[in-house]
C-alpha cells in the first residue's frame, strides 16, 4: 500500500482550474489506486503568509472541504484534515528550516515573483513557506504528491530537503515521487491564457469558480479569448487561448484533445463553446448542490474530527523520533 499526500491552500474561491488540476485529479486518482490510501489536508497556515480575514478564511476552509466531499471524494479512504490542527506540521517546518539553504528559498517562484516586482510587504512566511511545505508532506511518509506543472519545483526542493536530512541523520524520511496529470493539471485565464487561472487576477471574468450559476459559466465561456483564425487546432503557441478551452473540454470530458478536434474542426469557435458551457454546468451544478447538503449538515465536522485524531496519530509519532534524531528534547 502507498500513501499519497495533498493539500489546498483556502484562498480565494475554488476556481475551476482548482477543480480540474487538483480536486478532479485527486478523485480519480482514488479510483485507479484502489489499494493505496490517502492524507488531504486544507493547508490553512500556508494561507496566513499574506494577511486574511480571520472570519472570511475559517469559512473558506469548510468551504474548500465540503467541495472536495460534494466533488466525490472517498471520505472512507481519505484521511481529511485542517492542517492548522496539527502543531507538528508548524514544528517540524521549523526543523526543515535548518536544513534548507537561503539561496534554495530565493529560487522558489512565489518569493521571487514577488521579490522581483520589489514588493515591500513580503512577510518571512513566505520566505520559509518551503519548509512547511516539506513538512506537510513527510510528516506522513508520503510516496507520492499530486502535483501540476508550477508545483514541481516545491517538491524537488522538499525532495532535496529530505535527503539532506537523510545523509546527514541516516535514514528517516521518505523522500516523495510527483504524480502530474496528463491533463488539466494547468488551466489558464480565460482572459489572458498566459496567465494561470485564479481568483487573485483582477478580471472576473477570466475565471469561473466552483460556485458560478449557470449564466455566469455560460456568459464567461462565451466571451473567453480565443483568435481571429476561427479553425479549431490544438496550438498552444499561436492559439493558446483557444488551446486552453479545448484542455477545460478535455478535463471535463474526458475526451482526448484529437478526439475534440476532429469533432469540432469544421465548425466555428460558437458552436465549440456553446458546447463547452454545456459540459461546465452539467458538471458544476451538482456539485454545487451537493456541496450545499454537505456544508449545512454535521457530517463534515464528524469527518474533520474522524482525520484530526487519525493525522495525530501519525504526526505526533514521527516529531517523536524527529526529536530523538535531532537532539532536541531530555532523552
Amino acid at each position: 500500500m502507498k500513501r499519497i499526500v495533498s493539500g489546498i491552500k483556502p484562498t480565494g474561491s475554488l476556481t475551476l482550474g482548482n477543480y480540474l488540476g487538483a480536486i478532479k485529479q485527486f478523485v480519480k486518482l482514488q479510483k485507479e489506486r484502489k489499494n493505496d490510501e490517502f492524507f488531504l489536508f486544507i493547508a490553512d497556515l500556508h494561507a496566513i503568509t499574506t494577511r486574511q480575514v480571520p472570519h472570511e478564511l475559517r469559512k473558506r476552509t469548510l468551504d474548500v472541504a465540503a467541495m472536495y466531499l460534494a466533488c466525490g471524494l472517498d471520505k472512507e479512504r481519505t484521511t481529511l484534515f485542517i492542517q492548522s490542527e496539527i502543531h507538528e506540521h508548524a514544528e517540524l517546518g521549523y526543523i526543515l528550516q535548518s536544513n534548507v539553504y537561503m539561496g534554495e528559498l530565493e529560487r522558489m517562484t512565489q518569493y521571487k515573483d514577488k521579490n522581483d516586482k520589489n514588493d515591500t510587504s513580503i512577510t518571512s512566511s513566505l520566505f520559509t513557506y518551503p519548509a512547511l511545505m516539506a513538512a506537510d508532506i513527510l510528516l506522513y511518509d508520503a510516496d507520492y504528491v499530486p502535483v501540476g506543472d508550477d508545483q514541481k519545483q516545491h517538491l524537488e526542493l522538499t525532495r532535496d530537503i529530505a535527503a539532506r536530512f537523510n545523509n546527514y541523520y541516516s535514514n528517516f524520511f521518505k523522500v516523495p515521487e510527483p504524480l502530474i496529470p496528463e491533463v488539466g493539471a494547468r488551466i489558464m485565464d480565460l482572459q489572458n491564457p498566459d496567465k494561470k487561472m485564479s481568483k487573485s487576477e483582477n478580471n472576473p471574468k477570466g475565471y469561473i469558480t466552483l460556485f458560478d450559476d449557470e449564466k455566469t459559466i455560460t456568459k464567461k465561456i462565451k466571451s473567453a479569448k480565443t483568435d481571429s483564425l476561427g479553425v479549431i487546432n490544438y496550438d498552444p503557441v499561436n492559439q493558446k487561448g483557444l488551446a486552453n478551452l479545448i484542455n477545460i473540454f478535455a478535463s471535463v470530458t474526458d475526451l482526448s484533445i484529437n478526439e475534440i478536434v476532429n469533432k469540432y474542426k469544421n465548425v466555428g469557435y460558437k458552436i465549440f463553446k456553446e458546447d463547452l458551457a454545456k459540459k461546465l454546468v452539467d458538471v458544476l451544478i451538482p456539485i454545487q448542490e451537493k456541496y450545499h447538503e454537505i456544508i449545512k449538515s454535521n457530517e463534515l465536522h464528524e469527518i474533520l474530527n474522524k482525520g484530526r485524531e487519525i493525522a495525530n496519530r501519525y504526526a505526533n509519532l514521527k516529531m517523536k523520533k524527529c526529536k530523538r534524531k535531532v537532539g532536541l528534547g531530555r532523552k
